[in-house]
């Protein structure tokens, strides 16, 4: 059955735990030719991506556990004080999601275990890393935004899940020197990519987001 726009975006959501599916890189391609149309200020296409898959997945992962070379984030992921009404939502999808899993909070090992699936693609079988050029400033920030959620969203077309991951901008140093990638890129982000494991309680998350009367104002 055809899926309609508004469908597809209530059906996208971070998934954090994959079945072991493959994917080719074929559908992967045509996603990502199709996402280039997403709005771009000048036509820049600030975007570079990497994908890996199959042979290339097994060899990052085992690099990266190798790694033991020194990481430098490239960009805080949050902001230092992060004030509210933000620094409520972010504790609650937390607490949401540990309380979902059964991990309390005096449980550190749980919780740095959970976090840690991040660095595998919460076993996905398709990875994908989004660079930037450091040259690029905040509007070219926001045209790599719409780029991501072009895919996502074609990703639910396509019957695959995605969960879009700046965790990865933690190892930065790791995944360039893998994938051989010049000074003058940064790292944005990471995307796991496959199906959804429904068997994972994981993936019964579904963050709430707060009323429209707190965050649009209609003039009149």
């Amino acid at each position: 059955m055809h899926k309609t726009l508004t469908e597809i975006i209530k059906n996208r959501k971070s998934i954090r735990s994959f079945a072991d599916k493959p994917v080719s890189n074929d559908i992967i391609k045509e996603m990502l030719q199709k996402s280039s149309r997403a709005p771009s200020g000048g036509n820049l296409q600030p975007w570079k991506i990497y994908i890996v898959n199959e042979k290339s997945m097994k060899d990052f992962l085992q690099f990266q556990k190798n790694w033991k070379g020194k990481e430098e984030p490239p960009y805080p992921i949050y902001p230092e004080k992060l004030k509210e009404p933000y620094r409520t939502s972010r504790n609650q999808m937390g607490e949401q999601m540990y309380s979902l899993l059964d991990i309390k909070r005096e449980d550190k090992i749980g919780r740095l275990n959970q976090m840690l699936k991040n660095f595998d693609f919460f076993g996905a079988p398709v990875g994908m890393f989004c660079f930037i050029d450091k040259q690029m400033g905040l509007p070219q920030w926001s045209d790599l935004g719409m780029f991501l959620q072009t895919f996502m969203l074609l990703a639910v077309d396509n019957n695959l899940d995605t969960c879009a991951q700046e965790s990865w901008s933690l190892k930065q140093n790791c995944v360039k020197t893998y994938l051989d990638i010049s000074d003058d890129s940064i790292l944005f982000c990471g995307m796991a990519i496959g199906h959804a494991n429904m068997d994972d309680k994981v993936n019964e998350l579904n963050t709430p987001r707060r009323p429209i009367d707190e965050w649009a104002t209609f003039i009149e």
